[in-house]
């Protein structure tokens, strides 16, 4: 847990990932600053996470720009199909910042990735954000997996890929913040089999009917 209390943007937070990380988030050290393009669905939130944390620092903003300027984390709870929109708007005032990469770019039927596999959605976010340290993490969960982090004692694994080391340590504090167990993986690169570990559980999960409190877990001794 940070000592400093840190400010994270939340790009995205009506969504159901995106509502999901702040509820779990917010009971951290942390100040939230949480944005959507349909800001009506903000208000139901806040009022959410104040129930659970009453003491908790959350604000709403309505745009995505002012929101990044004052963060000191920004997590892109979108689709890959508006990461890049929305890169653009915040480069500026993103330089040196965290930015988590959630998405998975993933087509309708759940049949394959909607980009070349020779990049990932986490690569493409960091050549559209050159100087910011984007992170690969939260994209192997279900929004559901954060009410109910542990299934008979084990608790879902979450991994990260970067390339810087102290980003890396920063998402770290957030997923054992929300309950999840953290693995890391120093490079990027790696994000590409993130994205298609997570299309195959998707499959599976969409193939066999099975539920979205579903996760990964690296069982050694």
């Amino acid at each position: 847990m940070p000592i400093t209390k840190q400010t994270i943007a939340i790009i995205g937070a009506g969504g159901s990932m995106g509502s999901a990380i702040a509820k779990h988030v917010a009971g951290g050290n942390y100040r939230l600053l949480l944005f959507d393009q349909d800001y009506s669905k903000l208000p139901k939130l806040t009022e959410e996470i104040d129930q659970e944390y009453s003491n908790a620092d959350v604000k709403t903003m309505d745009c995505a720009h002012d929101c990044s300027w004052e963060a000191d984390i920004i997590i892109m709870a979108v689709p890959h199909e508006q990461e890049q929109e929305i890169a653009e708007k915040i480069r500026d005032v993103a330089t040196q910042k965290t930015v988590v990469s959630i998405a998975n770019p993933i087509d309708e039927n759940f049949d394959d990735l909607t980009i070349k596999s020779d990049i990932s959605a986490a690569e493409k976010l960091q050549q559209w954000l050159p100087h910011s340290k984007v992170v690969k993490a939260f994209n192997t969960t279900f929004a559901a997996d954060f009410d109910q982090p542990v299934i008979e004692g084990q608790k879902f694994d979450s991994f990260i890929a970067g390339n810087d080391a102290q980003a890396i340590e920063t998402v770290t504090e957030l997923i054992e913040t929300v309950g999840f167990n953290p693995i890391k993986i120093d490079d990027l690169v790696f994000s590409r089999t993130l994205e298609c570990m997570q299309v195959l559980l998707m499959q599976i999960i969409h193939r066999n009917n099975y539920n979205r409190l579903a996760g990964w877990k690296v069982l050694h001794n």
